[in-house]
């Protein structure tokens, strides 16, 4: 047991489901107090039960992070019933492999980038005031490695996590020296409902406990970024360096998102 997550508040979007109800257990191991959000209140509510027997304590909330007055509201009656909220982990998002996003359909890339996007921007705007007023607090994106460099049939995925890793970076340039701490955690793939039914293989898939445990063990050390497996996050990190001409050439053979 890690003591550090005793009693801390922790606020987890995307929590219903895949890596958010993972972690979640994970940190309802320690004692950490959860609230959780999404969209599915069913599904909600079996976390939490998970959570309780773990030995942690919780609570759902029930709403879309695209709303931005719901996860307010959510962030709020945390805060008034423990007092503070320590963390917030943006974790919500879509993965976006359909027909509709493939052939740029607006409505669809929209529909992907205000969950992915817009919903940790207000996620993140729940939280830092009062967290800014107090002067301490975590802000945690879960972003993923597709967002490195434009990956093929996922413009609007790449491009949605493209702009998380932006936006959190840009949070911790600006209140470094105000007690707040951000970070990037960036997965591969891990076996979660996003990456069910494909039918390729996927190059350094994890399990979804190693991928939590991976997770929780950086928001625990504050890392500002994270990416992970090593093995794929270097294989990414140095496409970024590629000539056009030449990732295109690369890129247009994968076909782990079929």
């Amino acid at each position: 047991m890690d003591a550090y997550w005793k009693d801390k508040v922790i606020l987890l979007t995307g929590a219903s489901s895949g890596i958010g109800a993972a972690v979640a257990e994970i940190f309802a191991r320690d004692g950490a107090i959860l609230g959780l959000l999404a969209r599915r209140e069913t599904e909600l509510e079996k976390v939490a039960e998970r959570v309780a027997s773990a030995g942690g304590t919780a609570r759902i909330f029930p709403g879309d992070v695209t709303n931005a007055e719901s996860v307010r509201e959510a962030a709020g009656r945390l805060r008034s019933e423990f007092g503070r909220v320590d963390v917030m982990i943006a974790n919500a998002g879509v993965g976006g492999n359909d027909r509709e996003t493939r052939l740029i359909d607006a409505g669809a890339v929209a529909k992907v980038i205000n969950i992915n996007l817009i919903g940790a921007v207000n996620a993140v705007a729940a939280v830092l005031p009062e967290m800014l007023e107090r002067g301490g607090g975590q802000i945690v994106g879960i972003s993923s490695l597709a967002g490195f460099r434009g990956l093929p049939k996922s413009a609007a995925y790449s491009g949605s996590k493209a702009g998380m890793n932006a936006f959190f970076e840009s949070l911790r340039v600006d209140f470094k020296g105000q007690g707040i701490d951000v970070s990037v955690i960036q997965p591969g793939f891990i076996k979660t409902p996003l990456t069910s039914g494909r039918q390729k293989n996927m190059p350094f898939l994890l399990e979804l406990d190693d991928g939590a445990m991976r997770i929780v063990s950086a928001i625990r050390r504050k890392k500002a970024f994270y990416s992970f497996p090593w093995q794929l996050a270097f294989i990414v990190r140095l496409a970024r360096f590629l000539p056009a001409s030449l990732y295109d050439v690369i890129a247009s053979r994968a076909s782990y998102r079929e």
